[in-house]
């Protein structure tokens, strides 16, 4: 997919897909989660001072953010920034709810809606970026876990393409922010190289 074109287009190119990534990012980070051993919890991840819990806490409650953006449900009961790792009923079960709320809250999004209203400091955004900014959350946090836990990454070009398209250019104010680090040195690579360089992360392979 092409990433150096503008808002319109790039809106125009993730209008037939969206609905995809974002199933298949879900999908991602509810297989990673699953496959944690209950030693692996406490285990460091790519996202500085936070472990596999407290990662799994800050997705879920990133993705209640986005349902209840969306009307459905009051959004997560604590500060998805500040983790604690201490979850009852563990993180699995809380992500599996919270992507099983999510999904509900998209489903509510007829295919002519222009645009919806996000958790994001910037506001409302056009449906196939806001949806595809949400497959984002998940997905790249998948991976988090999948490189601390030892698991293969979930991240495909197919996946990493479109969710590299949305995200160029609008999640600098959520990396001035410090929600993401510095863009990664290294060569372009694969649509999923690139995808985590921007995002602050170094590709594993």
């Amino acid at each position: 997919m092409e990433i150096t074109t503008t808002a319109t287009e790039i809106t125009a190119a993730l209008a037939p897909v969206w609905r995809d990534v974002l199933t298949a990012a879900h999908e991602a980070l509810r297989a990673v989660v699953a496959q944690v051993d209950s030693d692996q919890w406490q285990l460091s991840t790519p996202c500085a001072e936070w472990n596999v819990a407290q990662v799994a806490e800050h997705a879920a409650g990133d993705q209640r953010a986005y349902a209840a953006a969306l009307g459905v449900g009051t959004g997560p009961a604590y500060d998805p920034f500040s983790p604690s790792g201490t979850i009852a009923g563990g993180p699995a079960a809380l992500v599996t709810a919270a992507l099983e709320e999510t999904a509900t809250a998209w489903a509510t999004v007829t295919d002519d809606t222009e645009n919806v209203p996000t958790p994001l400091p910037f506001g409302p955004l056009s449906t196939p970026v806001a949806a595809v900014l949400c497959a984002l959350d998940a997905a790249v946090h998948a991976w988090d876990i999948a490189v601390a836990t030892g698991q293969q990454s979930p991240l495909t070009d197919e996946l990493s393409a479109p969710i590299l398209a949305a995200a160029q250019g609008r999640i600098e104010p959520l990396r001035d922010w410090g929600a993401y680090g510095p863009i990664a040195a290294g060569e372009s690579g694969s649509s999923t190289d690139q995808l985590l360089r921007y995002l602050g992360r170094a590709p594993r392979h």
